[in-house]
């Protein structure tokens, strides 16, 4: 034997001996993994919509007779009372009118006089025979018709008055008005398209608000199944406001009415609110968004977000710890968040432990050590669990 041979032969022996000596590796620890036990509670359901800010009145001030603006007398952005001067029109030809309808009436006056004698003359004549009747019958008459004259006279002198009188441009509603689209010594139009100005009240404002039709529906079924209570009168509730730079509106509106209509376009349905407006903050056409009090799910079960996940088919998934501490997933159906909790509708029962740590490489059917999370302030992603307990040191 070489001497190759010979010391191949005792490397070999000597592994074989360091292999007989080492003791297998005992199987890791089964994981850990945090959990919150499910149970039902009263649930106030609250949902945001989106909505747009109108004023409670608005106006749009165009002028009745046409003319050319002689004056101004309010400032853009000023509050104005109804009634109020805003324009005043050149009315020296309104004034005219006014003169001459008033000689018309005068004429028309001064003519029943002598009709009505021509017809009490004619009416004595015809009884001697002296005129015929029908030339009393045509005194009559025109003593009628002088009449008659007299009384659109009046009306023809009624509407030079009143277009005299739309020369002055006044507020038709108290409010806030905007920038003036017209300046002195513009030749403006009775009906004409364009608005001189824009009065709105905003003491008060409107917020509409739009909801989906699906929504609503599946709202009324489950009032109707008593699987959630309404707060009081839908036309008292109260209304949360959302502004565009994310801070709340400080006054709460009221609900006042759901539109009767769906609108065909969107599916969506609208529902109008009020809110008090005394600082002018919610200017109309303002995007905003509304916070309101659905109803009361009273027995409804919330689940930590970290505890709800997705599966490859965009399912809510989670893993609930069973009798035996095997895992096994569920397939949830989640309603809506409200704050870091999903609202759970199927899926999970009260008493289910749910697990919301230690998520991290766990899977179904897996073995796992559980411990309780407090579910007052479950943690928003998988947390380190305790340590494990130290190994014995038998077998070292």
């Amino acid at each position: 034997m070489t001497s190759f041979s010979a010391r191949a032969l005792a490397l070999a022996a000597t592994l074989a001996i360091a292999a007989c000596g080492k003791q297998p590796a005992p199987p890791p620890p089964p994981p850990h993994a945090g959990f919150v036990v499910m149970k039902t509670e009263p649930v106030t359901l609250t949902t945001e919509l989106p909505g747009r800010v109108s004023a409670l009145e608005s106006s749009e001030v165009r002028p009745q007779v046409s003319g050319i603006i002689r004056r101004r007398f309010f400032t853009e952005g000023a509050t104005v009372q109804a009634g109020q001067v805003l324009y005043e029109i050149e009315d020296a030809p309104y004034r005219a009118s006014v003169l001459n309808a008033q000689g018309q009436l005068a004429r028309a006056q001064a003519a029943i006089r002598s009709t009505r004698l021509q017809a009490d003359r004619y009416r004595q004549l015809v009884a001697i025979n002296a005129v015929s009747r029908q030339d009393a019958d045509n005194a009559s008459a025109s003593a009628d018709q002088a009449k008659a004259d007299v009384i659109a006279q009046q009306g023809a002198l009624r509407t030079a008055q009143i277009n005299l009188g739309f020369t002055r441009i006044r507020a038709p509603i108290s409010g806030r008005i905007g920038r003036s689209l017209f300046t002195p010594g513009t030749l403006v139009q009775a009906g004409q398209p364009d608005a001189l100005t824009t009065i709105q009240r905003m003491d008060r404002v409107y917020v509409d608000l739009t909801q989906s039709a699906a929504d609503l529906l599946n709202l009324r079924a489950a009032m109707s199944d008593g699987a959630i209570v309404r707060k009081g009168d839908a036309d008292t509730a109260r209304v949360e406001l959302i502004l565009p730079n994310g801070s709340v509106y400080p006054l709460e509106g009221r609900l006042e009415f759901a539109d009767v209509t769906v609108d065909q376009t969107t599916g969506a349905v609208t529902v109008r609110a009020t809110f008090p407006n005394p600082d002018g903050v919610l200017l109309p056409g303002l995007y905003v968004r509304a916070r309101l009090v659905e109803g009361v799910r009273r027995n409804g079960l919330l689940a930590p977000q970290a505890g709800i996940s997705r599966n490859e088919r965009g399912q809510a998934t989670a893993l609930v710890v069973g009798p035996d501490n095997m895992v096994t997933q569920r397939i949830v159906k989640t309603d809506r968040a409200i704050g870091d909790k999903w609202v759970i509708t199927d899926g999970l029962r009260p008493g289910d432990r749910l697990v919301v740590a230690g998520l991290v490489n766990l899977r179904p059917g897996a073995k796992v050590q559980p411990y309780a999370v407090d579910a007052a302030q479950p943690p928003a992603r998988p947390s380190t669990p305790p340590a494990a307990p130290a190994a014995s040191p038998k077998g070292r």
